[in-house]
């Protein structure tokens, strides 16, 4: 018998420390392996110049989706023990990083609570987030109404290129 998923979340995955490649490659295998949830599908890996504090190795960036029973705030902590695992520190805004994992989005629901924002606040602005969104879920309605697709056309020329 099939386990129903009430959840269909997508998960932004990040790194340019140590390995960038591997870890957001583990990271995938460490999401796979989440109690009550199921790797649906991941994009490709893309190369992405950082923002925010350019001093610091390119990244590589992917998005998964997943179909979970964890609520949101559940999935968050166990992204944030995913990236502990991998050593991930926080000394200061936009640091380098060894594993960054941001919950984009939860099915279509809007919260704003000390933990969590969805859809996560900067999303809507970065290519290395839409771009791989958009080729996992091209028919993709954002809560705002528009088109993943459309909104990543605007930023192509953000500085990323997918990985070959």
């Amino acid at each position: 018998m099939s386990k129903a998923f009430f959840g269909r979340a997508f998960v932004a995955l990040g790194s340019n420390l140590q390995t960038p490649v591997l870890q957001v490659k583990n990271a995938l295998i460490a999401l796979e392996k989440l109690p009550k949830t199921k790797l649906i599908s991941a994009s490709s890996l893309y190369i992405t110049a950082p923002l925010g504090y350019n001093d610091q190795p390119d990244f590589i960036n992917a998005v998964a989706e997943l179909n979970t029973q964890l609520s949101p705030e559940i999935l968050l902590d166990a992204l944030h023990a995913i990236e502990n695992e991998a050593g991930r520190e926080r000394p200061f805004p936009n640091a380098p990083r060894v594993l960054d994992c941001d919950l984009l989005l939860y099915d279509n629901i809007t919260m704003h609570s000390a933990k969590l924002t969805l859809p996560h606040p900067r999303m809507f602005e970065r290519a290395f987030v839409l771009l791989p969104l958009a080729e996992i879920a091209p028919d993709l309605s954002l809560p705002d109404g528009s088109n993943v697709v459309k909104l990543a056309q605007q930023f192509i020329n953000q500085g990323i290129h997918k990985l070959e």
